[in-house]
């Protein structure tokens, strides 16, 4: 499995957000100077973003973007599909109900099962929070 700059885009965006909430709204400008990814890119990322719920647009001379909720109800693994679709790591366990033909004879269905639980077990269970608070550790181990 692979991420997209689409999925860690979304999440530098989203925890740009969180690390600079602080009442008012964030310009994709401010955010884009910070993250030095374009502007261009992250109004794309945002659009699927607002659409989803996990941010609000204002509008306006003063508006920009907020998180919709806070920082520790979002995973990373919600973020990551709703910019790369499925995490599985074989087509055959996208489905609820594994329907391939091959299933009770396939050895390796195992295999991929364990990785797929693996990553599950990672990204549902890391928050924006999580990562808000593994920034401050570092920017904190940073400081001389």
């Amino acid at each position: 499995m692979r991420i997209s700059t689409k999925g860690r885009y979304a999440l530098r965006l989203m925890l740009d957000l969180a690390i600079n909430e602080n009442g008012k709204p964030i310009r994709i400008k401010e955010i884009s100077e910070r993250q030095e990814i374009s502007d261009k890119y992250l109004e794309q990322i945002i659009a699927i973003l607002t659409k989803a719920g996990y941010v609000r647009s204002v509008r306006g001379p003063q508006g920009g973007y907020n998180l919709s909720k806070k920082p520790r109800e979002y995973t990373v693994g919600s973020i990551l599909r709703l910019t790369e679709g499925s995490l599985c790591p074989v087509p055959c366990l996208e489905d609820e109900v594994n329907t391939c033909e091959r299933e009770n004879e396939c050895v390796t269905v195992i295999l991929w099962k364990k990785i797929d639980d693996a990553i599950k077990g990672v990204v549902d269970n890391v928050t924006l929070e999580d990562l808000v608070e593994w920034h401050n550790s570092k920017i904190d181990n940073y400081v001389i």
